[in-house]
Formats: C-alpha cells, structure tokens, sequence
C-alpha cells in the first residue's frame, strides 16, 4: 500500500503502531518483542497491525527506514547553505549537526539491533544503508560539488571525496560508541573539537593549490 492510498486516519494508525515498535524493538530487541505486544501498545488489534506490515520482519525493516530517515532529515537544512558560505563553515556545521543525530542513544541501539539480525535478514542491513550513510553520502556530496564549482575545493571523484568526508567525521567516535557503549560517546564540546579536525585535514587534502 502506497503512501498516496492510505487515508489520514490510517496514516495516524500506522503512525501509533510505528511509535509502539520502536520502544518495544529498542527495549527488547528483535527476538524480545512481538506483534501482540506491539498491538497492545499500540492499542490496536494484533489483525490491524498485520494488515498496515504483513510480517514482523516487515515491521522492523519499515522501522529502521523511519528512524534513519528521520535521523538523516536533521541536517537536511544544510544543504542549502553552500551558495553562500565558506568551505569550513559549511562542512564543519554539516559534520557537527550529523554526529549529533548518529550519535544519539536510540540511534545507536537502532544500529547494534540493524547488525546483530543483518545476517538472518540482509533487508535490515540494506534498509539501514540506504536511509543512512548511503543517503548521508549523497548529501554531502550535493555540499562538496557546491564547493567544486565554487572553486573552493578539488578532487577526481565527488562520491570518493563525500565518502572519504563522511567517514573522517564519523568513523572514530561512532566506531567507540558502538564498541564501547553509550559512556563512550563525546560530549558536543568534543564532538566540535573532533569535527572541526576532521574538515581541517579534509580541507587540506582537497585545497585547489594542491592539484
């Protein structure tokens, strides 16, 4: 059933049985949680949330699309900056805004919950990939040729530039975080300190003066 197809009133149902998945799939994991007690969160019947999702399966990859892609839309504003502003402002308030949302606790959870069941269902993986980094590094693209064209930036291959970007600004502090747990997690402080590094040394791998 498409978006289109759906009336308000089951758009808000479907909304509800969303919210309810995601404190019990959080809470208790994949295995943990189940369809009547999502119905019952929800307050709806275990038939009703059957016929907006089909599977349980189906409900946690339609999950992971939502919470990513909602994590994704917070930087979303920044796309549109690169008309008037600098090189290192621009990608240091990306890179600032993107750890903030990747690095929030149910985020988090939502990826150690995406890895542990990959290998039993790879639409997981694949649900979490296309809604987060790949979309990520698709954006920051868009951001890197603004700044190409602009002359305020050089490289051979924009996808390469956005994911080697991509990957300054979050490898360390997501890798600990998903490691080490939640305690491992800078504070926005350090997160500033860590971004604005990132965008120095990508800066000066990528200045014009150095082709």
């Amino acid at each position: 059933m498409t978006h289109t197809s759906r009336s308000p009133r089951a758009d808000r149902k479907r909304r509800t049985i969303l919210d309810a998945a995601r404190e019990l799939f959080l809470a208790q994991g994949y295995l943990g949680a189940n369809m009547d007690a999502v119905a019952a969160r929800a307050a709806v019947s275990k038939q009703t949330v059957y016929s907006h999702f089909g599977s349980k399966e189906a409900l946690f990859v339609e999950l992971v699309t939502d919470m990513t892609r909602e994590a994704g839309d917070r930087v979303r504003a920044h796309d549109a900056d690169g008309v008037s502003a600098g090189a290192a402002a621009l990608l240091t308030a990306f890179a600032v805004e993107q750890l903030a949302t990747v690095l929030r606790p149910d985020v988090l959870q939502l990826r150690r919950l995406v890895i542990g069941e990959s290998t039993r269902f790879p639409d997981l993986g694949r649900a979490l990939h296309e809604a987060g980094p790949k979309r990520a590094v698709d954006r920051i693209a868009r951001v890197l040729d603004d700044l190409r064209s602009r002359g305020l930036v050089e490289f051979d291959d924009t996808t390469t530039a956005a994911s080697t970007f991509n990957w300054l600004v979050m490898g360390g502090p997501l890798n600990d975080a998903m490691l080490l747990g939640d305690e491992a997690v800078p504070d926005a402080a350090a997160q500033r300190r860590h971004a604005e590094h990132a965008v120095r040394v990508f800066l000066a791998a990528h200045a014009p003066d150095r082709r």
